[in-house]
């Protein structure tokens, strides 16, 4: 499956040491594009950790700067919080609930942008979809590029007569910030 799921965490060099993670952002920057070249249909979730202690206005616009240039199909934002036993809670410089809350709508906002671009390029592109559920206004199902429960939904309006479990190919014609809507092939 073109599918990764890797956890990058962040692109600060100093946030990632304080986090003890491995990582160079300009590095992963140039993997990334290695594999797009590879694979073009690649699709990339990650998930992110703002307000980690210590973690500066500067850290936190590296982080920015460096998703912006990732353009990462599927992004998941938390805030830090402590957690029993964690040698990240004996660190100075706690970040306070207010900027974790601004820094996480300001990645959210970026990445919803992103997200938004990347799906309106699948519109008139054909898919195969793997329904999930049918109820009375149509299907709901998934491309290769949506992981189950977290990732967005591919809606089929008024296809009642499809059973979850099928496989099925389906042309897009709209889509938000991060769902799609489609049309059975003929």
């Amino acid at each position: 499956m073109p599918y990764l799921d890797i956890p990058f965490q962040h692109a600060s060099p100093r946030v990632l040491k304080m986090m003890k993670r491995p990582g160079q952002a300009e590095r992963t920057l140039d993997r990334i594009k290695k594999w797009r070249e590879i694979c073009p249909q690649l699709v990339i979730r990650s998930t992110f950790i703002v307000g980690f202690p210590g973690e500066t206005e500067e850290d936190f616009q590296l982080l920015l700067d460096w998703l912006q240039e990732a353009q990462l199909d599927r992004v998941g934002c938390f805030k830090y919080s402590p957690v029993e036993g964690a040698a990240a809670n004996d660190l100075a410089e706690p970040i306070p609930e207010s900027v974790k809350q601004e820094r996480y709508e300001r990645f959210m906002q970026i990445q919803q942008a992103i997200s938004t671009e990347k799906l309106k390029q699948r519109i008139g592109t054909s898919m195969q979809v793997l329904i999930d559920e049918v109820d009375d206004e149509g299907a709901i199902g998934r491309t290769y590029a949506d992981a189950p429960e977290i990732d967005g939904l591919v809606y089929l309006n008024g296809e009642t007569s499809l059973k979850p479990g099928d496989l099925v190919e389906a042309v897009i014609e709209h889509s938000d910030e991060y769902d799609l809507w489609a049309s059975l092939v003929s």
